[in-house]
């Protein structure tokens, strides 16, 4: 059973209630944010693009555009090369839509996941190269691509790196050297020389910032760039990027765009997801639109994403963006293919003693295996790797635990691998088929994870009575969105809640009605959207086939539990109603 546990980070929630014109709740969850001090308080809720840091401030930003410039003015073949998930189909099309508008002979390359592999490589150089490309400009990758920038320079081309990925190292006696390629210009926040204070912008929004200098060289109004924010926000939000300082603001903004956004793909991409552009909050850009972007690098190529965004023929259009959305259903089919294989092994074949999950699942396609991975870690709470069959060799992504750190532990079993990389979350791997099993002997002997470790941990913002939350409140609480990474959604706990009536809906059965009555005896509707029948065998064994029966009904019971919810507020048709959403219950 899981852990809940309730934050209890301190500060004078009456003062700053009263300083900004807010309730106490909403203060403590902005505490809870680590948002400390006036100024950041004031920033977290009132921000806007005045905040932002100017661009002049990243490290070789006016260089590269000076270099670039020069290319555009003497005539030379520029190559964008992206990369193919949504931070790198955006990044793609931000540079392409500014080097058009600036004049430049330029075209682009979005590596093929598996033929290509991730980023610059040396195929993708020599290719340039015999297409008479003069200047290569990466996006969303190149920080770590050493010995592929050196082969282009050596073949006498200019490279220019705009990338937001950590810059490779060596560590000696715990002393870190730092290795840069000897590209013309490189810009990326994580440079240590780099003084843009904020460090944690996606490829995209670094790409965007080369673009206001681009504009600003050129005597383009800078105001033209911010009509690519929707495409900046977007990236942020599909590459989980922190939602935190600058990268809050630009999703907001982003969002405000979207909702009248005239890129006739993702106009396109929207209508076929079913939404309505004014509805698009930060959840559709994480968990409906992006998945369809993303998609096309796992399953075909991120090329058709990107001819989507690009497209200028609405007919065109609504066709790619079905393509989009019947991919990410196959996408989705595949997962659940997946899941349920990795489960089934876990729980028949001796696995229940493992610390870390190593499952080899020779069929699935490589580039789902993360997010298999991701399902799996999320069932049992341990650290996971899945494994499959590639072209050469067994290649696997994994997905941890807070209070694992994967990549090190990856270090203690290197010999195992031909290739690996990652960091504390997550990481990706090649290893000969022979070694599999040593894998998952080694990793889990080098383990030192606890049982406590092991017990998931629920977060509860603050212990809130059902009875306190109001219409005001929970319309208060829309100030803390864009919601995601380090920004999560508030959710609340309260105790001692009755069932007067339950029953099961949706078109698949998949959805649970709750009619509850508080402690203080106010009548509550609430709603969950977890596994109903895992639910319902918790009420059978902990009150009784009959009190499950009776509560069915509308009857009489002694069903009374606590629950882990978020407040909403529920439109239908001109009515609206508070409802509770049922995260977590016991």
């Amino acid at each position: 059973m899981a852990k809940w546990m309730v934050s209890a980070k301190k500060a004078d929630f009456t003062a700053i209630g009263a300083r900004f014109g807010i309730d106490q709740v909403t203060a403590r969850i902005i505490r809870n944010r680590d948002v400390v001090g006036e100024d950041a308080i004031n920033m977290y809720l009132n921000g806007s693009l005045a905040d932002i840091a100017d661009p002049k401030y990243l490290k070789d930003g006016q260089l590269l555009v000076d270099i670039l410039t020069e290319r555009i003015k003497n005539g030379a073949r520029i190559r964008i090369i992206g990369d193919y998930d949504i931070d790198g189909v955006m990044s793609t099309y931000i540079l392409m839509v500014a080097l058009k508008r600036v004049g430049a002979n330029v075209d682009y390359m979005i590596p093929d996941r598996i033929k290509d592999g991730y980023g610059l490589n040396v195929h993708l150089i020599d290719k340039a190269y015999a297409d008479g490309i003069d200047t290569v400009i990466t996006c969303d990758n190149g920080i770590a691509a050493i010995d592929e920038i050196a082969h282009a320079k050596e073949l006498g081309m200019t490279v220019l790196v705009t990338d937001h990925h950590a810059v490779p190292f060596t560590e000696e006696n715990g002393k870190k050297e730092y290795i840069y390629s000897v590209a013309d210009a490189t810009v990326n926040p994580h440079q240590k020389e780099c003084k843009y204070p904020y460090k944690e912008l996606c490829g995209a929004a670094v790409a965007w910032k080369t673009v206001i200098l681009l504009y600003r060289k050129c005597k383009i109004d800078e105001a033209e760039a911010l009509e690519l924010l929707e495409n900046v926000a977007f990236a942020t939000v599909g590459d989980v990027m922190p939602l935190t300082g600058e990268n809050r603001i630009l999703v907001k903004e982003g969002l405000k765009r979207i909702h009248h956004t005239t890129n006739i793909g993702m106009k396109a991409l929207i209508e076929s997801c079913n939404i309505e552009p004014e509805n698009v909050e930060a959840y559709h850009f994480g968990f409906v639109l992006g998945p369809c972007v993303n998609a096309t690098g796992r399953l075909d190529t991120a090329k058709r994403a990107l001819e989507l965004f690009l497209c200028t023929d609405e007919s065109r259009a609504m066709t790619i963006a079905g393509e989009l959305v019947a991919l990410n259903d196959d996408r989705k089919e595949l997962t659940r293919l997946g899941v349920e294989q990795a489960v089934d092994i876990y729980e028949n074949e001796n696995y229940e003693n493992d610390r870390v999950i190593v499952i080899y699942l020779e069929d699935v396609h490589e580039s789902i295996a993360g997010i298999i991975a991701g399902r799996i870690r999320e069932k049992y709470n341990k650290p996971t790797f899945i494994l499959t069959q590639s072209e050469d060799g067994v290649k696997g992504s994994g997905r941890s635990i807070e209070e694992y750190s994967m990549y090190e532990e990856m270090c203690k079993c290197k010999e195992l691998f031909t290739k690996f990389g990652g960091h504390p979350m997550a990481a990706g791997l090649s290893l000969p088929q022979e070694n599999v099993e040593l894998f998952r002997k080694k990793i889990n002997e080098c383990a030192s994870l606890t049982e406590e470790q092991l017990i998931p941990k629920i977060h509860i913002d603050v212990p809130m009575p059902v009875d306190y939350a109001s219409m005001g409140l929970v319309e208060e609480l829309s100030v803390l969105a864009p919601f995601g990474k380090d920004n999560p959604r508030p959710v609340f706990a309260d105790r001692n809640l009755r069932i007067s009536r339950m029953w099961v809906v949706g078109k698949n059965n998949n959805v649970l009605r709750l009619s509850m009555i508080s402690a203080h005896g106010t009548p509550v509707s609430a709603i969950y959207f977890g596994d109903i029948e895992n639910f319902l065998d918790y009420i059978r064994q902990q009150f009784g086939e009959q009190s499950l029966e009776n509560a069915m009904r509308g009857r009489f019971n002694d069903i009374v539990l606590s629950i882990v919810y978020s407040p909403k507020i529920n439109r239908f048709r001109e009515n609206e109603s508070l409802q509770f959403e049922i995260q977590y219950y016991k």
